[in-house]
């Protein structure tokens, strides 16, 4: 969802052409079942959803579970974003009420405000390839935190040649995530000497490229749709740039 509004951006308004490739799919993780009965029987302080998937597979067992009162902390306004069909159809069950000074998960776990003095309870459903930062960062301040695995990315396999041959032309890639980045690259373990740039969705992505070993990253500052379209904007006038 938030790759499509990105694309857009960029092809309607900045004129350049731009190819979707998808390259991961999302599937249900081991704990998916689990999401709508834990919503049920307990009760939380916060949920916090940090992408576009993550929110809209918590959506699918909020509804199974009644559509229960719930506070929801976001990371990004791609995330924020899934939420807004509800909100505008609903009485208040589901409010988005926090989002931290900048789109990082590390950033919300050491931003979200604590409701009591007493035990504030998370509910962090997540990836099941995503890292520990944020159910740390919140342990580490005295919260419990319930992590629930509700979907993993798996890599796509089957890439159309013609498909690949155009996206191999393409000066700049742009990535949302280090999951989409690695099934890039193992893509690229085909072919030889691909060396073209790589605009990140922020510095978690671009940390991973270039620990990965790519050389010609680019990310903003503040992660986010905006900051995204600019990098890869930013990584196109370099490419047009003659070399010394």
């Amino acid at each position: 969802q938030s790759h499509r509004f990105c694309y857009w951006i960029v092809q309607e308004k900045h004129n350049v052409h731009s190819l979707e490739l998808p390259l991961i799919q999302h599937v249900e993780g081991p704990d998916a079942d689990r999401l709508s009965a834990v919503l049920r029987d307990e009760k939380f302080d916060w949920v916090t959803v940090t992408s576009p998937e993550a929110a809209a597979v918590f959506l699918e067992g909020w509804k199974a579970a009644g559509s229960p009162k719930v506070r929801i902390a976001v990371v990004g306004a791609g995330t924020a974003r899934t939420f807004d069909e509800v909100l505008q159809s609903n009485d208040g069950p589901l409010e988005v009420a926090f989002s931290p000074s900048k789109a990082l998960g590390k950033v919300l776990a050491s931003e979200l405000p604590r409701t009591s003095e007493t035990a504030c309870k998370v509910l962090y459903p997540a990836s099941a390839k995503a890292g520990h930062e944020i159910q740390n960062g919140l342990s580490a301040r005295g919260f419990e935190v319930t992590r629930l695995n509700t979907y993993s990315t798996v890599p796509v396999h089957d890439v159309d040649p013609q498909i690949l041959k155009l996206a191999l032309s393409a000066p700049v890639v742009a990535v949302a995530s280090p999951s989409a980045l690695r099934a890039w690259l193992n893509l690229m373990s085909r072919v030889d000497k691909w060396s073209n740039s790589v605009a990140c969705i922020g510095e978690t992505t671009a940390s991973a490229a270039k620990k990965l070993g790519l050389e010609s990253v680019y990310y903003p500052a503040t992660p986010g749709l905006e900051g995204w379209v600019e990098s890869i904007l930013e990584a196109l006038r370099a490419h047009k740039q003659p070399s010394k």
